[in-house]
């Protein structure tokens, strides 16, 4: 009896290890696929509003250096900055929407199942705690 007790005892912690595992490297791989860089989190000490502020003031004393070594209106350099900005927005790939990447975990977590890697068990439970929010970004990610 004890012995069987044990045996459960150690399917139970690997089969919880294997959640866990997938449960931190899933969000870490798709965090990487998605190129992101990570955003200050609510709880930080700054607000969105003087972070922004911060950044403006940054690039406006960037673009008066600029500009003075390159001997330039500062007007000039900030209207190329700005530009240069446009485009670089306009080149990055748009982010994929909540129900596309909750598409594209479910078909992961199929294949991994599939491929005995997972059980349907622990899918579920992944699929269930992306659901409730418990991988960084919230439900749907960002």
């Amino acid at each position: 009896m004890s012995r069987s007790i044990r045996k459960k005892h150690l399917l139970a912690g690997l089969a919880t290890a294997g959640v866990l595992g997938v449960g931190i490297a899933a969000p870490t791989m798709a965090f990487a696929a998605d190129g992101g860089t990570p955003t200050p989190s609510a709880g930080s000490t700054t607000t969105n509003g003087d972070a922004r502020q911060k950044v403006a003031d940054r690039q406006g004393k960037f673009a008066d250096k600029l500009a003075k070594e390159l001997g330039v209106p500062t007007d000039k350099v900030t209207a190329a900055l700005k530009k240069l900005r446009d485009e670089h927005k306009a080149d990055r790939p748009q982010r994929p929407s909540a129900e596309d990447r909750q598409a594209r975990l479910k078909e992961r977590l199929d294949q991994a199942v599939k491929d005995g890697k997972l059980t349907q068990e622990q899918a579920d439970a992944i699929t269930k705690a992306d659901e409730a929010g418990v991988f960084p970004g919230g439900p749907g990610g960002p």
